[in-house]
Parts: C-alpha cells; sequence; structure tokens
C-alpha cells in the first residue's frame, strides 16, 4: 500500500512534469480515496476503461490521454459527466501524464516504442526538455520501406500506413508515438531515412514523397501502448502494490 500523494509526488518527480510545456495537467486529476493498493493502467480515460478498473477493484487509474485538456468546453455534461461520476461514484483516482511520458528516457512511449522496434537511439529532436520528446536512431541493417513496414507491423500487432520517400535502404529512423507527424520535415532535415508516428494528415502525404523520407503513420494508439504500462510497473515494484495494464482496443 502507498498513500496517494506519495505516489503521485514520486511521478512527478520522476517524470519532470515541471519541465513541459503541455495541453493538460499533468499528475492527479480526480482524487479517490488516500491509498493505493490496486493501480490499472491503460492509454485513454474513456468510459471502457474506467468500467474496467471498476471490476478490477482500483484504488487509481493510471493513463497517458487524461482529461481537462485547454480550449475544450468546461462544462461537466454528457460523456464527460458519465465519466466523472463513474470514478468519484467508486473513489477511484485518476493520474495522467501526457507529454512527459512521452519524453521520459527509460520509461516513456518514445524511448519503450524504440525497444520494441528494435532501434537503437542515437539522439532527440522535436519539441520539449532534453532535446526533444522524439528521438531518431538506426536499424541494424538497412531495410526497404515495404520490410521496415512490414517490421513494424509485426512489431506493434498493426500493419502501417506507409508513404514512400523514395527507393533506397533506410537505415537512419526518427519516431515519435502519438499525433507527431507535423515534424517529419525535422526528421528529413536530420537526412533521416525514415519517420515514424501514430498519426498522418493529408499534407504528410506530399512532404515525404518532396522530401525524400518514407512516412510510418503506426497509429496513435498503438504506438502509446508502452510508456504507461512501463510506468504502472515500475510504480508496482517501487511501492509493492498490484498493477494491471489493460488495452483497450483502439484502430486509431
Amino acid at each position: 500500500m502507498v498513500r496517494l500523494n506519495e505516489l503521485v509526488t514520486w511521478s512527478n518527480n520522476l517524470l519532470q512534469v515541471d519541465d513541459y510545456q503541455d495541453y493538460c495537467p499533468n499528475g492527479l486529476q480526480v482524487e479517490g480515496r488516500g491509498e493505493v493498493r490496486r493501480l490499472v493502467s491503460g492509454v485513454t480515460a474513456s468510459q471502457a476503461l474506467i468500467e474496467a478498473a471498476i471490476v478490477r477493484g482500483a484504488d487509481a487509474l493510471l493513463v497517458h490521454h487524461g482529461w481537462f485538456w485547454n480550449g475544450e468546453d468546461p462544462r461537466v455534461v454528457g460523456m464527460k459527466q458519465r465519466r466523472l461520476k463513474s470514478l468519484l461514484a467508486n473513489d477511484i483516482s485518476l493520474v495522467a501524464y501526457h507529454l512527459p511520458l512521452d519524453g521520459h528516457a527509460e520509461l516513456g512511449n518514445n524511448a519503450r516504442l524504440g525497444q520494441v522496434l528494435g532501434l537503437s537511439v542515437e539522439g532527440r529532436f522535436g519539441k520539449g526538455p532534453g532535446g526533444g520528446i522524439a528521438f531518431h536512431g538506426s536499424l541494424p541493417q538497412g531495410l526497404s520501406g515495404a520490410e521496415l513496414a512490414a517490421h513494424i507491423g509485426r512489431c506493434l500487432g498493426r500493419t502501417p500506413l506507409h508513404v514512400s520517400g523514395g527507393d533506397r535502404p533506410l537505415r537512419r529512423i526518427g519516431w515519435c508515438s502519438g499525433a507527431a507527424q507535423g515534424w517529419i520535415e525535422q526528421a528529413a532535415a536530420l537526412g533521416l531515412d525514415g519517420f515514424i508516428s501514430g498519426e498522418v494528415s493529408e499534407q504528410t502525404v506530399h512532404a515525404a514523397r518532396e522530401l525524400g523520407i518514407d512516412y510510418f503513420g503506426a497509429g496513435h494508439h498503438a504506438t502509446e501502448r508502452y510508456g504507461v504500462q512501463a510506468l504502472g510497473e515500475y510504480l508496482a515494484r517501487k511501492f509493492a502494490i498490484n498493477h494491471e495494464f489493460i488495452d483497450i482496443d483502439n484502430p486509431v
């Protein structure tokens, strides 16, 4: 068992949340019971994940995509009311880490995504402390675009959208989970052969073709399953509490 405030303070310090300018509050978003024995983690604080946490008797829910985003309707009505009511009625805390969980060097989404894909880390770029939350590195051997797409599909269990930027082996690769497709120009400026992110925009296709860099849209959810799971497992070991990661399927 660990006190809720101790778990949150430790996590805030571990992820260096004060170093980030984010679009949502990081850390404790909804306060439940003061002690945590059972922690459930997942990518997004959806109703389905909340209900799964209730069934498992969770004291706290740890997510990457929490609530209270900048610019959203502040009223607690409709879907937001139902989600919040479910947490409060069951005295479950909601703890969320967005950009700090993307960028952490060991437990972050991008660090773990690189491990899953077998990519060696050589540097960082994009926005955020420490040189940015996006990573770049190398493959053990050069692959064609089709071969890398197949490799990503095997590793993530989801076939990526592949936009070819040319016909040459891909060796130097950049990656950033989620909706980082806008950083494809930075990736190209670094001389990378390919860039992996979660989502794709209409202009991403033209940028890849014109900049000569292969782009892989591997899925927002699929690329962000690893950081929150790693953080939950870390906290379980640190505080000797029970932890379970629940993957609510999302094709995006």
